[in-house]
């Protein structure tokens, strides 16, 4: 008879749950701090996280976090960009009246 301590067992892995599109989006929502004035990597930030949310419920965290960053930095380069415009057309306003 085997002695069952000598005899190889089986080893199982278990396979960690995607994380990609979560890990993408909080990583572009971190981006759009310094890249929010393109509005494309807040925009895509929100895009994958959003796909995340539904694709990848293990990485949830994440992709709201990415979310909520890409989302604040977006709506913040927004604001920032109407106040430069209207300061921009204020100040070409006063430079055509007065002269």
């Amino acid at each position: 008879m085997t002695d069952p301590a000598s005899t190889p067992q089986p080893v199982y892995a278990v396979q960690a749950p995607p994380r990609g599109l979560s890990i993408t989006s909080l990583v572009l929502g971190l981006a759009s701090i310094f890249f929010g004035f393109t509005f494309l990597v807040p925009l895509a930030g929100l895009i994958i996280g959003v796909i995340a949310l539904k694709k990848e419920p293990a990485g949830k965290g994440m992709a709201i976090t990415g979310i909520v960053i890409g989302a604040a930095f977006m709506l913040l380069w927004l604001v920032l960009g109407g106040i430069i415009l209207a300061a921009l057309t204020s100040f070409i306003g006063l430079a055509a009246v007065s002269s």
